[in-house]
């Protein structure tokens, strides 16, 4: 069947004249192999939101999948302790403010007295002394009353990243310790993970580009992506590299991609595009035989290698050898 195909090509190439011919010469170049893996969609840094006292879960205002801001107040821990003490602090501090005021005007009348020559010294000093030990007082309970405070304010659990919400392990009135994690916030941009055999440790390098399959991340377009970090520790005989992408989209966790990376090389044939032409459902290339005369033959054409050097360059896998010479049809 192929020596039918070969000598209907031939018949046709001689019944049609060849103009203003261009040749192509065939030879073996370095193409870039690729091997295909899957990579997942992960954060770079997935940061838990602890609480920083303990007490009751009196209000969750996000849920898995809720977008966050960096500070911003995702839960509410409130402590029952905590407000009693701040009122029995308010409570003491008008009482010291009462006593307070007393003793000023105790001292004013003893300075009143004094000027008047009918109180003694010694008195005035020691209402002064009294002032000044009831301001200390009520400096100490105003201090006292902001670290209640400031305490009773730490009860709001915040976002430490902006990003996604990925799990919320609690509920509301659930009863927490000081440090415990009332839910995991994942950075964002998203990025890709691989875990690829620790046979091809040798052949990634930062900086390496990765193309991604058309179709993936919900785009038609294959993706461009760039190896930007290889972890030197090698897990269960995988290594661990994250990719750098656009559009990883901003909500799915752990979605399986599927990416080509670089193997090494390996030698094949690339011609331009424009040398091969198809016809009945198969391709063809022109082949010029040594006498001059152009026969049309059958090739197998692969995927496009514009980086072999040929900017519209086609692999062929088979019909063509080194030294061929092609003629534009």
């Amino acid at each position: 069947m192929q020596r039918l195909i070969r000598l209907a090509a031939a018949l046709w190439a001689l019944a049609t004249p060849v103009h203003a011919e261009t040749l192509f010469t065939v030879a073996l170049r370095p193409l870039a192999d690729e091997k295909a893996v899957f990579a997942t969609v992960e954060s770079p840094n997935v940061v838990p939101a602890r609480t920083r006292i303990g007490g009751t879960l009196a209000s969750l205002s996000v849920r898995q999948g809720d977008a966050v801001k960096q500070g911003q107040v995702i839960a509410v821990v409130a402590d029952d302790k905590l407000l009693m003490h701040i009122r029995s602090l308010d409570a003491q501090i008008a009482g010291l403010q009462l006593e307070a005021a007393q003793v000023q005007l105790d001292v004013a009348r003893a300075d009143t007295l004094f000027r008047q020559g009918a109180g003694a010294r010694v008195t005035v000093e020691q209402a002064r002394t009294k002032l000044e030990m009831a301001a200390a007082a009520l400096r100490a309970r105003a201090a006292e009353r902001a670290m209640a405070q400031q305490n009773l304010d730490e009860g709001a659990v915040l976002a430490p990243v902006a990003g996604r919400v990925i799990t919320v392990p609690l509920t509301k009135g659930s009863v927490v310790m000081n440090g415990d994690m009332v839910a995991t916030v994942g950075e964002q941009p998203f990025m890709l993970r691989l875990r690829i055999p620790e046979r091809h440790a040798l052949m990634l390098k930062i900086g390496d580009a990765v193309r991604i399959e058309s179709g993936q991340l919900g785009s038609e377009l294959g993706t461009p992506g760039t190896i930007t970090l290889i972890y030197p520790q090698i897990e269960e005989g995988r290594v661990v590299a994250d990719v750098h992408a656009q559009d990883t989209g901003d909500f799915f966790v752990g979605d399986r991609v599927r990416v080509w990376i670089g193997a090494g090389d390996r030698p094949g044939y690339v011609v331009p595009k424009s040398f091969v032409h198809a016809r009945f459902g198969l391709d063809f290339v022109n082949l010029r035989g040594p006498d001059g005369a152009t026969v049309e033959t059958p090739v197998q054409p692969g995927v496009a290698q514009p980086s072999a050097g040929i900017p519209d360059g086609l692999e062929i896998l088979s019909g063509l050898q080194e030294g061929d010479v092609l003629v534009r049809p």
